[in-house]
């Protein structure tokens, strides 16, 4: 299965060959006995509840305001199966809102169906004291509902008509979701002077696609200014086009899965021209018509443009101290760290200008990054926002300027020919540092030339290297050390749980990692406040363990894989590490006094495919009374496609067996 990315204009001509003229199988209110029967569908027999179907179209027609609306309709049948389908029962209805000007909802029914005694028992929903409106921000509200009489067995079905004069909302359909469906359909009319262009996504393919050619008439009334309207009728071309997706199974979120909205099988619209016979405008535009509209808009980038000799009370001594520029913009950097705080790591526009964001403290991520992208020019140090996309949020296009589906802001600094992208909002966050959220592919420089920049998680390698040194003392009990040297990222997450906790906890708890019965002493850690680079932890340890006849060791000592991520059979979309990785960990170890070794783990080297993008090594030997021991693991890429996976969960299958094998010491007669 591969993904599928379909850009497409909607001024086609002509139609392209249907695939199949299906029908969709049931209709609103006809509900027989029949349907009740199965208990369990092939599709997935451990399903709480089953869409049967789920049916929508959209289409535009002239309204009264001289101008024209979108008309989206939507039907939809679900079974739910029991009771932690119930879920499904709770419906909300998302509206845009715009001033005054709201989208309507229109002829909602909702009727819930139960079988009794071989009849069949409606339940209305009362539409008007069962529906509740939520204000979800200034350009959403809500409205939402909850079937009446739901059991275990239950039908469900709802349909509804949204009118819109937002023409650049044209719904988006989601054809797979978190339960499976036997059926999904959408249906989009377009006239020939309106181009959206539509993306899907996802790594089904449709069973139909259809392209119509038609014709459409329109009415369009227009008010004159003193109380008379005028009407205009037309006819124009038209282009149809249908998909239909039959037994789509359901979209379990897995380990080192960036969002499920990213891998969906989904359609997105985008409103691109207005073209005759209406006056052409391109509503989408470019790239770099979109930055120079952020550099001049007062909720971006419009402070970027003024001298700010204000900022010199912030930070004047800082850049007076002098030295190269990257040692300039490492305590700009640090200052903007240490004494500002974020308040939402979800933001790509600013409420408030950068004197009141220098006063306050605090702000949003697009706050913070563009106060610190003015100090840096204010210090005579080129420097742009870059606008992206953090993996949680899901991906953005290259090729089209959608600025909804950004939501994050950092700052690109030129230094001594060298370029840093910086992140202040995060304490501990070294300079030139980003959180793996951010390596979610492309981005965009705001500047004058609007370049792409791609962040990839291929391009970030964590290596690890961890030594533990185990002699026997004079009392023949196991004493050692260890010395650890995590990865970036993995120094990152330490930093943060030793300010939130402390490192007497952390050693604790790390005592109880590394061995039941393990007592540490003289822990140290180093480099902890040099935040660019990672630490290093060390620490001296003895093992008090009863002289059993027989004793089970792990000779990992806590740092081997426990358990496989990877747990199901199979998987639908790509697998997203965070980054690549490179971990070793080496051994040395006296065989305990008095005892000899009855087993040792059998060494193993196996390669992830023939590229040597992966290898696993297991080297251990026994000799003249000391184990020797190297594990390593290593993977050169972070993602792989939903083909590789059974390749990957074999791989980390045998990564796991071999982490968990015991050395077998047993007493010397």
């Amino acid at each position: 299965m591969k993904f599928i990315l379909l850009i497409i204009s909607l001024l086609t001509v002509g139609a392209t060959a249907t695939v199949a003229q299906d029908k969709v199988p049931v209709k609103f209110g006809k509900v027989s006995p029949g349907d009740f029967a199965p208990k369990v569908y092939s599709i997935d027999s451990n399903a709480n509840a089953v869409v049967i179907a789920d049916v929508g179209s959209t289409e535009i027609v002239g309204n009264t305001k001289g101008w024209f609306s979108l008309e989206f309709k939507r039907y939809r049948r679900v079974h739910i199966l029991n009771k932690n389908g119930y879920d499904i029962s709770n419906v909300t209805i998302s509206l845009y809102t715009s001033g005054d000007d709201e989208e309507k909802l229109e002829n909602l029914k909702a009727v819930t169906y139960n079988l009794e005694d071989g009849k069949v028992k409606e339940t209305k929903l009362d539409t008007k004291s069962g529906v509740f409106k939520n204000n979800v921000s200034k350009k959403w509200t809500e409205r939402k509902f909850t079937f009446p009489d739901v059991r275990e067995g239950s039908i469900i079905e709802y349909e509804y008509r949204i009118k819109s004069d937002f023409l650049f909302n044209l719904r988006s359909w989601e054809f797979q979701g978190s339960i499976p469906r036997l059926w999904s359909e959408y249906t989009v009319t377009i006239p020939q002077f309106i181009n959206y262009v539509f993306m899907m996504q996802g790594y089904m393919s449709p069973a139909v696609r259809e392209n119509k050619a038609g014709q459409q008439a329109f009415s369009v009334t227009a008010s004159g200014g003193t109380g008379a309207s005028e009407r205009y009728n037309f006819t124009a071309n038209t282009q149809t086009h249908r998909w239909v997706f039959k037994d789509v199974p359901s979209l379990k979120e897995e380990s080192f899965t960036s969002t499920l909205d990213n891998h969906i099988a989904k359609i997105n619209f985008q409103l691109s021209e207005y073209r005759e016979p209406l006056t052409y405008r391109n509503v989408m535009g470019t790239w770099t018509q979109l930055a120079k509209d952020l550099l001049e808009a007062d909720y971006f980038g419009e402070g970027l443009r003024k001298d700010n000799n204000w900022l010199g009370e912030y930070i004047g001594d800082l850049v007076k101290a002098g030295g190269s520029k990257k040692e300039i913009a490492q305590r700009i950097y640090k200052y903007v760290q240490d004494n500002y705080t974020c308040t939402s790591h979800n933001g790509l526009t600013i409420s408030q200008n950068l004197r009141n964001i220098a006063k306050s403290r605090k702000g949003n991520v697009a706050e913070i990054n563009l106060l610190l992208t003015a100090m840096l020019r204010y210090a005579d140090i080129k420097a742009d926002p870059v606008i992206m996309s953090t993996k949680s949020n899901g991906y953005t296009y290259s090729l089209y300027p959608l600025i909804n589906l950004f939501n994050y802001v950092i700052c690109e600094a030129r230094l001594d020919e060298k370029t840093a992208f910086l992140d202040a909002s995060w304490p501990r966050l070294g300079f030139g540092k980003l959180t793996f959220d951010c390596y979610n592919g492309h981005a965009r420089e705001i500047s004058a030339d609007a370049p792409p920049l791609q962040f990839v998680a291929d391009s970030l390698m964590e290596r690890k290297v961890t030594s533990v040194f185990i002699i026997n003392d004079e009392q023949g009990k196991l004493i050692g050390s260890l010395q650890q040297t995590p990865g970036y990222y993995e120094s990152y997450r330490l930093r943060n749980r030793l300010a939130e906790k402390g490192k007497e906890q952390f050693f604790t708890e790390a005592a109880k990692t590394l061995h039941s019965d393990a007592v540490i002493q003289d822990p140290f850690i180093d480099s902890l406040d040099m935040l660019d680079m990672p630490v290093k932890v060390q620490y001296k340890f003895a093992l008090n363990s009863e002289k059993e006849d027989i004793i089970y060791f792990n000779p990992m000592f806590g740092e081997g894989w426990k358990e496989n991520p990877f747990k199901a059979a199979e998987r639908l979309y790509p697998v997203e590490m965070p980054f690549a990785f490179d971990e070793t960990y080496l051994l040395r170890m006296d065989v305990p006094a008095g005892y000899e070794v009855d087993e040792l783990p059998k060494q193993l080297v196996v390669k992830l495919n023939e590229y040597d993008e992966g290898v696993f090594e297991y080297r251990i030997t026994n000799s003249n009374g000391v184990i020797s021991l190297r594990s390593r693991l290593r993977l050169s890429r972070a993602n792989f496609q939903p083909d590789e996976y059974e390749l990957l969960r074999e791989f980390f299958s045998m990564v796991v067996t071999k982490h968990n094998e015991q050395i077998v010491f047993k007493k010397k007669k």
